[in-house]
């Protein structure tokens, strides 16, 4: 199976009421092509000719992936190639501002998500919708895979009182749509005058993982690094509001979890012995290069997918909280505020998107 992206005839399907006009570009490292050809050389072919590229936008991570962590923003400046603005949208703003965008008659985006209502590329897409409708400003967004299928949700939907830079609208957790799709209903549900072109794929299927699209993965953050961490990832992201590693610093982040007061052995027999779909819990040590319990020895385990069409990250994710939350009443804690700029909540309820789930399924 060969899916193809809208570069291939970007030329044809670039909206024709918006050629000659003014283009912003929101990117990042994982907008390429299926030949690892990065976008902004297919908008540098199109410069002067289908528009005008005027400016340039990152999401979280930086438009070149070069920020780590949750809260570590960065700062614009300008391309010296177009001589053009790159601004940040993780940084003192992260929705465009009046200035920034009176660069630009029309906001291209090109970002690749991963499946998870936390990961903040959808809410950066959902924030430029939402300036750009209040400007009377086109937007177009190029579609591409969900890496871990669509039409398959996971989790609690969204409660609005939790709303934060992880969850802006009404979505489960594992949310089963490509961006573009979620586009549509962003526009459906929320930003109903907002002029929307989605350029779509073809030959994709909504059961296709990633890796039977034909297409590259490339890392779309630094803690992302192959398609086995997006499919643990709607589960195991929980565990960045715990202070139980979640693997950064390893090889194998959100793959890995562990702290220095967890028995491993009796961890993975405890979760083994309840014979979850489609994981194993493989007893593992580890100490990671940074972040926390760096340069410590962290008992844990290496979550194994064995099948990965049966598995639930969620569930999964849930149960092992409930067993260290019980378990190690002195040692394990819920990571307190900030998280993602929100100031008072708890980040597991915000990550939760609700103020019962926890006391209800964690903590009774």
């Amino acid at each position: 199976m060969t899916v193809k992206l809208a570069h291939h005839r970007f030329s044809e399907v670039f909206p024709k009421p918006l050629r000659g006009k003014r283009l912003g570009a929101v990117l990042h490292p994982a907008s390429v092509d299926a030949s690892l050809h990065h976008t902004l050389d297919l908008l540098r072919e199109y410069n002067g000719s289908l528009f005008k590229l005027s400016a340039l936008f990152g999401p979280q991570h930086g438009i070149k992936g070069h920020t780590q962590d949750n809260m570590i923003e960065w700062e614009g400046y300008i391309d010296q190639e177009f001589n053009i603005p790159v601004y940040s949208l993780y940084g003192t703003h992260r929705e465009p501002t009046e200035e920034m965008l009176s660069h630009v008659d029309v906001l291209f985006l090109d970002l690749q998500d991963v499946g998870a209502r936390y990961y903040t590329f959808i809410w950066t897409l959902y924030l430029c919708m939402k300036a750009c409708e209040s400007r009377s400003i086109p937007v177009v967004v190029l579609d591409r895979p969900n890496p871990i299928k669509t039409g398959i949700v996971e989790g609690p939907i969204l409660d609005l009182e939790y709303k934060s830079f992880v969850g802006l609208h009404s979505i489960p957790v594992r949310h089963g749509k490509t961006i573009g799709q979620l586009a549509r209903q962003f526009q459906s549900e929320c930003f109903p005058k907002t002029e929307l072109y989605v350029l779509e794929m073809e030959g994709y299927k909504e059961d296709l993982w990633f890796d039977q699209t034909g297409l590259p993965w490339i890392i779309p953050s630094p803690n992302m690094p192959t398609l086995d961490t997006a499919i643990v990832y709607p589960g195991m992201c929980l565990f960045e509001a715990t202070n139980v590693s979640e693997g950064r610093g390893t090889t194998k982040p959100f793959e890995f979890f562990g702290a220095p007061f967890i028995d491993a052995e009796e961890l993975c027999r405890y979760m083994n012995g309840l014979h979850l779909p489609g994981v194993y819990f493989r007893e593992n040590y580890f100490q990671p290069t940074f972040h926390k319990g760096a340069n410590q020895i962290n008992g844990g385990a290496q979550i194994h997918v064995l099948n990965r069409d049966v598995f639930d990250s969620f569930t999964m994710a849930i149960e092992i909280l409930k067993f260290l939350f019980h378990r190690y009443p002195n040692d394990f804690a819920w990571k307190q505020p900030p998280y993602e700029y929100e100031y008072k909540k708890l980040p597991i309820d915000i990550l939760l998107g609700s103020g019962t789930f926890r006391k209800e399924f964690i903590e009774k």
